[in-house]
This record gives C-alpha cells, sequence and structure tokens, in this order.
C-alpha cells in the first residue's frame, strides 16, 4: 500500500483550514486517513502550523511520502531536515504574539456614571374635604355596577 502524508482540506467556502494526514493514496483528498499528525491554517496571520514530530518521524521512517506543500510544512518545522539526517534542524515557524493584559489608567476618570438616585417619593395626600373623599367612595360601587351590566348585555 502507497502511503501518502498529505493535507486535508476543512472549513468554509473561502475559509480553508487543513489538516495533515497520513492516508493511502488511492483514497480521495478529504476521505479516510490512516492518522492525523498536524494542524495548518493559511488564513491566519502569520499561518498556523502544529505538527507532531514524533508521528511525522516515524511515518517517514517507514516510507510515507509526503506532497509537495507537506513537505515544505515540513521544512518549516524542521522535521524534514531531521529526517534527512540534518541534527542541527530547528523550527522556522512564527508564532502569534500573546496579546498583553489590558491596564486601566489611573489618570483618567471612569466614564461610566454612577446610576442617580432616585428621589425620595412623597406619601400621597389625603383629601382634606370630608365630603370629596364621601364623593370618591361612592362613585366607585357606581362604576363597578354599571361594568357588569355591560358584560351582561
Amino acid at each position: 500500500m502507497a502511503v501518502k502524508i498529505r493535507l486535508k482540506r476543512m472549513g468554509k467556502i473561502r475559509a480553508p483550514y487543513y489538516r495533515i494526514v497520513v492516508a493511502d493514496s488511492r483514497n480521495k483528498r478529504d476521505g479516510r486517513s490512516i492518522e492525523e499528525i498536524g494542524k495548518y491554517h493559511p488564513t491566519e496571520e502569520p499561518s498556523f502550523i502544529e505538527v507532531n514530530s514524533e508521528r511525522a518521524q516515524y511515518w517517514l521512517g517507514v516510507g510515507a511520502q509526503p506532497s509537495p506543500q507537506v513537505e515544505a510544512i515540513l521544512k518549516l518545522t524542521g522535521d524534514w531536515g531531521i529526517f534527512k539526517g540534518d541534527k542541527n534542524a530547528v523550527s522556522t515557524v512564527k508564532t502569534k504574539e500573546a496579546k498583553e493584559a489590558f491596564q486601566a489608567d489611573e489618570k483618567k476618570k471612569p466614564v461610566l456614571k454612577p446610576k442617580a438616585e432616585k428621589p425620595a417619593e412623597k406619601p400621597a395626600e389625603a383629601p382634606v374635604d370630608a365630603d370629596a373623599s364621601a364623593a370618591v367612595a361612592t362613585e366607585a360601587p357606581a362604576a363597578e355596577e354599571a361594568a357588569a351590566n355591560a358584560d351582561k348585555a
């Protein structure tokens, strides 16, 4: 069986990312693979490359042939040089710099405003006239009776 180390395309249209896989050469590009040994994301800046060096060395040692694209990736990670016998092979993959932790500027005033305190509500004042309170009391039952008659009609 002819074994190849090649890229398996994944992701959406115009947003590809790849897995570096070991597969039978007769299988489809995105078909069944024997083993997954790495990842490659070309759309990130700088490109994300991650290869399991131990497994890559094993598969190269037993005769797996890398595709031209994977060979270029293995040269970047230094795995190709190690396989060819170069003891000084070093990874030249660029990595993304870690984001700097946010530090609030102590000199500036805060942008957020504190919530305004609500003014204390005044208690409802009782009617001064005794006649006005009696009129309010007599109107309420009349309104209820009118609503009940409207429901029956």
